[in-house]
């Protein structure tokens, strides 16, 4: 092999690399905006008297994360997720979260992690108050929520049965809001 090939091989090698690890990749090549009180794809979402605007999709990160933001009258049913971490920032408002044995009070600028497997929940505390959402992998988050959207008055055992088909698993009622 002569020198010159020699050299260039690491350089083709790891382009050759890049590209395979990338084939296929639907993330987009340049930046985006989402419009204050807009949905990314102009879908708002009302699911468990909550409003939900997807800010950043799975779509735009191949399932590795998706980000919405919430408008919250109430909280979610004690659950955890098979394959997801959670992470919560408040916007506005105060809530008290569980998360496995411990409880937070969470007021704007506070942060809260659910790791994946450890039930979590939430309960707004006054007025409808205001959350970011992440989720990391996305995995099929926003299709649970759109699915949630459709359902009129919804039986505890169909949430059960929904959240299951994307590795939710409900363990619980909402939490209670300590006096």
């Amino acid at each position: 092999m002569n020198r010159r090939l020699f050299l260039q091989f690491p350089l083709l090698a790891g382009s050759l690399s890049y590209i395979a690890q990338n084939k296929g990749s639907d993330r987009p090549n340049k930046g985006f905006k989402v419009e204050a009180g807009k949905d990314r794809f102009n879908e708002e979402i009302h699911f468990l008297a909550n409003r939900m605007q997807c800010k950043i999709s799975a779509k735009d990160t191949d399932g590795d994360v998706c980000i919405f933001y919430n408008t919250i009258a109430g909280g979610p049913y004690l659950h955890y997720h098979y394959a997801q971490d959670e992470w919560f920032y408040v916007l506005k408002g105060k809530f008290q979260f569980k998360v496995g044995d411990e409880t937070f009070m969470a007021q704007e600028g506070d942060s809260i992690f659910g790791p994946r497997m450890v039930p979590h929940g939430f309960a707004n505390i006054g007025d409808a108050g205001q959350l970011l959402a992440m989720y990391q992998p996305a995995g099929t988050i926003e299709e649970f929520f759109k699915e949630g959207s459709k359902m009129k008055s919804p039986t505890p055992q169909e949430l059960k049965e929904m959240s299951r088909r994307h590795g939710i698993e409900i363990v619980g009622p909402p939490i209670k809001i300590d006096g």
